[in-house]
């Protein structure tokens, strides 16, 4: 048996089509779909034609209190490949964007920024 692939992720935002443009915007990826979804809510599928982050959100959410690291399930951040690290910041401080916690060490080098909804986004490069 081959190891399994991984191909998507659901996280819940408070506008889909708003992270979806940035993140098609920031990282050159595409909408592959979007809709309706579970619960009367609205998703976007913005990617790859191999991988994708399912956008979702309802109708009327709540935020909660807590950071994600200290919620047990939630996500702590997404982790996105790039080849040309100052690039993409650039791109991402165009955007509006801080950026934060600039480290390298094997096998790489990494920043990390949050987006409007509080999610935060690590952009590694191992060039």
């Amino acid at each position: 048996m081959k190891p399994a692939l991984f191909e998507h992720v659901n996280v819940t935002v408070s506008d889909p089509k708003k992270t979806a443009a940035m993140l098609v915007d920031l990282f050159g990826w595409h909408v592959r779909w979007e809709g309706p979804a579970k619960y009367d809510g609205y998703t976007v599928h913005v990617g790859t034609d191999d991988e994708y982050i399912a956008l979702y959100a309802l109708p009327k959410q709540d935020r909660p209190d807590q950071e994600s690291y200290y919620r047990t399930g939630a996500v702590n951040h997404f982790g996105i490949l790039v080849d040309d690290l100052d690039a993409a910041e650039q791109r991402i401080l165009k955007a509006g964007l801080k950026t934060h916690s600039h480290q390298t060490y094997d096998p790489g080098s990494r920043f990390y920024f949050h987006d409007d909804d509080g999610i935060e986004w690590e952009v590694v490069s191992y060039v």
